[in-house]
């Protein structure tokens, strides 16, 4: 969600019968279509939908979120300009079993728009909490579940059950379309701090239709040792004693940060950017932009990241339907942590809080979701020149700008890093603990053994990042960018030729393309209406890490419902609604929605407001060292300027105040350089 908005007694009027009249709940004064949503909001839109008819005791709060004007729009907003706000709300009533899309116009005070959706066809909205306990209360009074808890000598009351979204499968299961299932997978907790993913109930699963509240299935493969190692990484007995060879590492800035947060207008060193916070999407940024001087030169408009999956790679019966959408299914945003200083953050910290609704359309807020410090990043650039006795050296430095989140088992670290050179990068930090199953023994190819007994299947987290690129304005141009042999020849004779290839990604089916490291495979994003000192076009490059994107057959019904995954790169025309990588409602959607729609058109890129879409991630064969809970596991990608800078633009970044760092040397240029 994004931005700030301030209660105040300026009066957005609306309009009722042709008159001017004040809204009847809060009077809200806003600085900029982005600023931060605030609980005063939130609660706004409970009171317009109610008075609309659209609330009733049975109906949850899905999603609430800022939908935010055109582009066009917020950019030509200037200081004083009204801020009219939409809000989407995603209803939906538990009884009558309706799913609705609802738009609504705090400032008019009225429902814009509202689609009841055909579940059927363009799925189900994300999974609620409460579905969470149901599914394990149902499950605990179902005869088939007792039975096959009681074959294996399970005492109920000592079972979990993980609520697990169902996927699509429906050449198996055609009764379910249009009906909200969840699958349910079990564990044994043996006592209230016992870690339960340490004793999974293999050979059993169960699926739940959540509004009727019944058990349409329970399918027991047979009876399954459940491993009996301990997954209790807190517990000292598991852990041993605490080691004390450690002495502390204290980040001080005694002068404060260099950093500057105005609501969530973000300004550090020569960056400008807009902090946001949703509660699917969770940190979104927004007119990330790069001032040296001269005003602030744009780059990115709106930066998220869209969509994760996490596809699972056993076939065993009772698990080949797992994948989870994080974003679309779960919404990631709404389990972010409440951060602590010291812990999740370290050094001179600014903290935002994201306001959030609860399933009652109620406002939350959530305190420190987001973290903002700078840190220390090594060496920026060095020579020592042996010709003019110069001898300089600076120290990177880089803003960091995060939040985690937990869902269910793994715990997901969401960083964005603005560093000194005007590199942009993205890093997703993966831990928790894997998901578990009994292993069958012998070398089970889908699934690895981490502890006597206990196995975890193979399987992948793929992000997908939702890049509205605006390098020096709107019009960009993307070219792919590789190196390439020189055959030898007349102009070759030495055979030490290789040169670069630029390839113009004209057009949506153009620009559906893999990375290629063997080829230094990069994306560049050129603005073709403005060049830089040597004529060349200013640009950005996409540096993905190449590593592998979706595994799933191709036919499968995963690679149908994350289609985004089967591609590092595809490149759209802008357009407001087109939002997630997956579509608007993931949720037991069968497939087709997301990309392969919006570039079903095919439109033509070249020169125009483009939003690249990237896919990256991690292919996790677990190890028994991820066991019993995952060390940090990373995964990400860059954007570097290349052309965009007429120079490097660190020079003026000066030498280190340090006692420790002397610097310069016989260069004669004037400078003042620091000598402790």
């Amino acid at each position: 969600m994004p931005a700030s908005v301030l209660v105040g007694s300026f009066v957005n009027a609306r309009r009722q019968k042709g008159a001017l009249v004040p809204p009847t709940a809060v009077q809200l004064r806003r600085s900029h279509p982005l600023d931060q949503v605030t609980a005063e909001e939130i609660s706004e839109v409970r009171r317009v939908l109610d008075a609309a008819g659209l609330v009733a005791d049975s109906t949850r709060f899905v999603y609430v979120g800022l939908q935010e004007p055109a582009k066009s729009d917020v950019l030509a907003h200037r200081d004083g300009d009204g801020t009219a706000r939409r809000f989407r709300a995603l209803l939906l009533d538990i009884t009558a079993q309706v799913s609705r899309d609802v738009v609504v116009d705090l400032d008019a005070g009225d429902v814009v728009s509202q689609v009841e959706l055909d579940t059927a066809t363009a799925g189900q909205l994300p999974v609620l909490d409460e579905e969470f306990e149901l599914v394990e209360s149902l499950l605990s009074t179902d005869e088939r579940w007792l039975a096959a808890l009681a074959a294996r000598g399970l005492d109920v009351e000592k079972v979990r059950v993980a609520p697990l979204s169902a996927g699509v499968y429906a050449d198996e299961y055609p009764d379910e379309a249009g009906r909200r299932v969840l699958r349910g997978l079990a564990f044994v907790q043996e006592h209230e701090a016992d870690s339960a993913w340490a004793h999974p109930i293999d050979g059993l699963v169960a699926y739940v239709d959540t509004m009727n509240r019944v058990v349409d299935q329970v399918i027991d493969a047979g009876v399954v040792p459940v491993p009996d190692v301990s997954g209790n990484y807190d517990d000292p007995e598991v852990r041993g004693p605490l080691r004390t060879t450690q002495k502390p590492i204290e980040i001080t800035q005694p002068q404060g940060s260099s950093l500057t947060l105005d609501g969530n207008q973000l300004t550090w060193e020569k960056w400008s950017l807009r902090v946001g916070f949703d509660a699917r999407e969770g940190l979104v940024l927004h007119q990330i932009g790069f001032d040296e001087g001269a005003g602030v030169r744009p780059i990115i408009y709106r930066a998220s990241i869209a969509e994760m999956v996490v596809p699972y790679a056993d076939p065993a019966p009772v698990r080949s339907w797992q994948n989870y959408f994080d974003t679309g299914e779960y919404l990631v945003g709404r389990y972010a942590n409440s951060l602590e200083l010291g812990c999740d953050c370290l050094g001179e910290i600014t903290y935002m809080d994201a306001v959030l609704a609860d399933e009652k359309g109620d406002p939350r807020v959530l305190p420190n979701a987001v973290c903002i410090h700078e840190e220390d990043f090594g060496i920026l650039w060095k020579h020592s020149d042996i010709w003019s006795g110069s001898s300089e050296t600076r120290r990177q430095r880089r803003l960091v700008i995060s939040f985690f989140t937990t869902v269910g088992n793994y715990d997901y670290g969401f960083y964005w890093y603005l560093y000194l050179d005007g590199t942009i990068a993205f890093e997703a930090k993966a831990t928790g603990v894997v998901f578990t199953s009994a292993h069958p023994g012998g070398d089970y190819p889908y699934a690895s053994e981490i502890a006597p007994g206990l196995g975890a299947p193979l399987h992948q987290h793929l992000f997908s990042a939702r890049l509205d690129m605006t390098v020096d304005g709107p019009a960009n141009r993307v070219e792919e960018v590789e190196v390439a042999r020189v055959p030898m020849g007349p102009d070759n004779h030495r055979g030490n030729a290789w040169t670069v290839r630029h390839t113009v990604l004209g057009s949506e089916s153009a620009a559906q393309r893999d990375a290629a490291p063997d080829r230094n495979r990069v994306w560049h994003v050129v603005n073709p209406e403005r060049t830089n000192a040597v004529g060349r076009p200013v640009g950005y490059a996409l540096v993905p890490q190449g590593l592998p994107t979706l595994l799933a057959d191709p036919d499968s019904s995963i690679a149908r419902r994350a289609a985004f995954a089967t591609r590092h790169l595809w490149v759209t025309r802008y357009d407001p609604a087109e939002r997630y990588s997956a579509g608007d409602f993931v949720n037991q959607h069968a497939g087709g929605s997301g990309l392969p729609a919006y570039v079903a058109a095919d439109r033509d890129l070249d020169g125009q407001d483009v939003v690249v879409w990237h896919t990256f991630g991690l292919t996790h064969v677990p190890r028994p060292e991820d066991w019993p809970i995952m060390p940090v596991d990373y995964t990400g990608f860059t954007l570097k300027p290349v052309g965009f800078f007429d120079r490097n633009p660190t020079l003026d970044v000066p030498a280190s105040a340090s006692d420790h760092c002397a610097s310069g040397g016989a260069s004669g240029h004037g400078e003042a350089h620091h000598h402790g």
